[in-house]
């Protein structure tokens, strides 16, 4: 480097540090506003396996970014005021998520406020050599619990079935239910450790960034990313069937502990050597160089049209301002404590209603724990010369911090059943003159037939589907401060000497029965 342009770096960094110091400070702020957000992040990286590469994310796109420091310089100054209607919005967003305490929510603004400051400092050309920086760090978020959850079940189930493929292969006799493979003298449950995403999220982080890095067209770096999906099925599922030969030869001891988790690292290690060995040959068939040369930083550049000289710091002091504001109004419209309904445990449910006598029943502990329920009742409720109904109602004070109700659609595949058939109806309710939306399953279990209907009690409306009451959810969050609310599930056998039509007259006529009893136990808006 010759002395002149020695100079003339030094004379840069030291125009541009007042800037970088306003910049850094905007920083600073904007993860104080953001810290519950963050600080849940924090908790879910550590936490849950699956999502421990988290850590790692925010240090690659800092990395990125100063790769191209040089180029980011160049563009300060020049700056767009749309950067500050960003900004606006994902103060709203923040705004929102604080009221609700759905972290997903401040998260999101957390990154999209990252995305306004690029634009407020240095316009779309910065945007654009940041932007990928930036949304990688969609990566580190992790997805809401009750996709997690739904996600999580599909997985089991598939990796359980190509598990037991792998087995048969090898001549292995196996029976699987559900998520359960049965190899005689034992069996392998396949729980949510098991069913791969603890390597889809880290490889699908890994194959977006190496997609990302390799000089290629559009269309390959989409394979290469979306190939991590189908890699870590068949690499989770020949694990799977690997742990049960071995437990088939040498007992359950060879699926638990130390080897469960020394196979699971070397699974994870093949996955990514898979992907690398795709890119290779996806190289060698299209372009025929050394891969290594094609893997590296996109070019950037951003020639200035005026000295740093004429960098102001009022964009950057004016985004820290409009964070410092929103920090202030929190902090007087939030800190309010949830309202938490007063209502009658579900311990004093009455056990005889019209004709229906209940013998109660409880959740083993572990299933009670792993639900986080408030309160609930498991009881059987049985008329003379009729089938019994299995009522259960799980109640939750507070749904803000991840604790909800899960379907049963998501839970119903484990142990053993299967969902042969789905759809949604409603029925009418005498006594309230309302319409009852529910889910109705039908699930079987070998010669085991069951009718299912369930639907979701919150703070007065029922829904069928989950993803309105979420909408429901968050409304009522930051209208009226409340996230309470509760599953309701009614299910009856279907005999073999009866036919469907009255199993579902079974349900309806108990669901009659019951409902008018269950706003004390699940209150609504009227307090």
């Amino acid at each position: 480097m010759s002395m002149q342009s020695t100079l003339s770096s030094n004379t840069s960094r030291m125009q541009l540090k007042p800037f970088w110091i306003a910049a850094g400070a905007f920083l600073i702020v904007l993860a104080l506003a953001h810290y519950g957000g963050l600080a849940s992040l924090a908790r879910r990286w550590s936490n849950q396996e699956e999502y421990s590469h988290g850590f790692f994310i925010p240090l690659l796109s800092a990395w990125i970014i100063w790769n191209r420091r040089d180029a980011v310089r160049e563009t300060l100054g020049h700056g767009s005021m749309f950067g500050f209607v960003v900004l606006a919005g994902s103060v709203f967003t923040l705004i929102i998520g604080e009221l609700s305490a759905l972290f997903l929510l401040v998260q999101v603004s957390f990154i999209t406020s990252l995305a306004a400051f690029a634009l407020i400092i240095g316009g779309w050309k910065l945007l654009r050599i940041c932007l990928f920086p930036i949304l990688f760090l969609f990566f580190a978020i992790p997805l809401p619990y009750f996709i997690d959850a739904t996600l999580s079940w599909r997985l089991q189930l598939l990796s359980s079935q190509w598990g037991v493929l792998f087995l048969r292969i090898f001549n292995v006799p196996v029976f699987l239910e559900g998520n359960v493979i049965d190899l005689g003298l034992y069996q392998l449950q396949v729980v949510d450790a098991c069913s791969g995403l603890r390597y889809l999220y880290p490889l699908m982080s890994l194959g977006i960034l190496g997609a990302y890095l390799y000089k290629a067209a559009f269309w390959q770096r989409a394979v290469i990313f979306l190939s991590t999906i189908p890699i870590t099925i068949v690499m989770n599922s020949i694990r799977i069937g690997m742990i049960g030969i071995l437990v088939n030869q040498y007992g359950i001891e060879m699926a638990e502990g130390a080897l469960h988790f020394f196979e699971g690292w070397i699974i994870f290690m093949t996955c990514a050597v898979l992907l690398f060995g795709e890119i290779w040959l996806l190289n060698k068939l299209t372009h025929g160089d050394d891969v290594f040369d094609r893997i590296g930083f996109p070019q950037v550049s951003a020639a200035r049209t005026s000295g740093l000289e004429n960098v102001s710091l009022v964009p950057a002091l004016g985004a820290t301002a409009v964070v410092l504001l929103t920090i202030f109004g929190l902090q007087a419209i939030g800190g309010r404590e949830e309202e938490i309904p007063d209502r009658r445990q579900l311990a004093q449910f009455p056990l005889y209603l019209e004709g229906w006598r209940a013998r109660e029943q409880t959740l083993d502990p572990e299933v009670e724990q792993a639900l986080k329920v408030d309160d609930y009742l498991l009881a059987d409720y049985g008329q003379r010369q009729n089938q019994p109904v299995n009522f259960y109602v799980a109640f939750y004070e507070s749904q803000r911090k991840g604790a909800s109700p899960h379907s049963p659609r998501v839970c119903i595949p484990g142990g053993g059943w299967e969902i042969s058939n789905f759809s949604r109806a409603a029925m009418k309710l005498p006594e309230t003159k309302s319409t009852l939306p529910f889910n109705r399953l039908i699930i079987s279990n070998n010669s085991d037939k069951l009718l299912v209907y369930y639907w979701f009690d919150q703070r007065g409306k029922k829904f069928a589907n989950e993803y309105l009451m979420k909408a429901h959810l968050l409304k009522d969050a930051v209208t009226i401060n409340r996230t309470d609310g509760a599953l309701v599930r009614v299910t009856t056998p279907i005999n073999a000497g009866e036919g469907l039509e009255r199993a579902d007259e079974r349900l309806q006529s108990f669901i009659r029965t019951v409902t008018p009893y269950l706003p004390q136990y699940i209150p609504g808006t009227e307090l």
